[in-house]
């Protein structure tokens, strides 16, 4: 008789329908809705939405910084929300936080900063600057041990923030907008810190970001929020390549959706007696992103499929590929082409006049 498969990993991180409302002097703002997330053992799971849409407080719910009116925060198997005062602070201990906007004391060298939580945590000087000496290699920052933040440049003072979340060696690293205030070629470099930190200390990452090219480039899962709830989740490339909320789709067309110039189809020629011109997206995911499937769809209908404009990508390390293709046939032909190529997976849509628009 067959075995059942044994259970996978606990979650990491456990939230379960979390709700959080803030009533100041006007309307009260629901910042989480009965919000549940699991985020599994050394993976980088992303929570993303616009300003708003309640990812910082859920973050800071994770360490109890920011505390839930209801629901429940487990991390590493233990309930934080049923700790008192003297076990949570050692709870955190296991869970380190990098913040947007670096948070380092002035006053202090960068070892002073990366030491400042253990000595606030009483921990003995000794074992203080041992923990410095060994931190500050995993982030490039050896030689800047004595230096004052002043003399640091932006990404640098980041590193500094993520040797000081590493101080305590947690198991949980939590990233509040942790490249927002950096330029494109600093955020590439801390992102792949990031990434690489997580291979060699087998950590756990929740990050949030408002920037859906982060969750490209680094993490395995993500959510999307918008308020106060989470509207979609999944892997990223699922999430990517087949969003189904619109806010989502909103999103992913940032990062890998594409216009077409308004300029460009007045030079398309026009369709012979008997025919269609239709422009089609069509998205190449996973295996189909390598198959010449223009050539043969061509040849299998009597179609002519022009390439308008194209890209191919990775996510999340799976290839994939989104193309704009101006189709020139009998409507019938081009109909049967559509839908054999749906046949394989891919996605195919007609583009229309909105995606003309705004590219305007």
């Amino acid at each position: 008789m067959p075995q059942p498969a044994p259970p996978g990993p606990a979650p990491a991180i456990e939230l379960r329908n979390l709700r959080r409302i803030f009533a100041a002097r006007g309307p009260a703002v629901r910042a989480l809705d009965g919000v549940s997330l699991d985020v599994a053992p050394g993976e980088i799971f992303g929570i993303v939405g616009r300003s708003g849409a309640g990812k910082s407080t859920l973050l800071r719910t994770v360490n109890l910084l920011e505390r839930p009116d209801s629901g429940t925060v487990r991390v590493l198997g233990g309930d934080l929300t049923a700790l008192d005062a003297a076990s949570l602070r050692r709870a955190r201990r296991g869970i380190g936080m990098v913040f947007q906007h670096f948070n380092l004391l002035s006053s202090r060298t960068v070892a002073g900063n990366v030491a400042f939580p253990l000595e606030i945590a009483g921990i003995p000087r000794a074992e203080r600057e041992a923990r410095v000496r060994e931190v500050l290699p995993l982030v490039g920052l050896t030689e800047k041990r004595d230096v004052y933040p002043a003399q640091l440049s932006g990404g640098q003072k980041q590193r500094v923030g993520i040797a000081r979340a590493l101080a305590s060696r947690p198991r949980i690293l939590l990233c509040d907008e942790a490249t927002s205030a950096l330029d494109p070629e600093t955020t590439g470099e801390i992102l792949a810190l990031i990434k690489d930190l997580r291979d060699r200390l087998d950590l756990t990452v929740l990050l949030i970001t408002h920037e859906m090219s982060v969750v490209k480039a680094i993490c395995d899962r993500v959510a999307v929020m918008e308020a106060g709830q989470v509207i979609e989740q999944g892997r990223v490339f699922d999430v990517f390549t087949r969003p189904a909320h619109p806010t989502t789709r909103r999103f992913v067309a940032e990062v890998i959706g594409h216009v077409v110039p308004q300029g460009t189809v007045a030079r398309l020629p026009e369709p012979g007696p008997g025919e269609e011109r239709r422009l089609l997206q069509v998205l190449f995911a996973g295996p189909s992103s390598t198959r010449a499937v223009v050539s043969e769809a061509s040849r299998r209908f009597g179609v002519d499929l022009n390439i308008v404009s194209g890209r191919i990508d990775e996510i999340a390390g799976e290839p994939y590929g989104l193309m704009a293709l101006a189709a020139y046939g009998a409507p019938a032909a081009i109909d049967a082409a559509a839908a054999w190529m749906r046949s394989l997976g891919l996605d195919v849509a007609e583009i229309g006049a909105a995606m003309l628009e705004s590219a305007a």
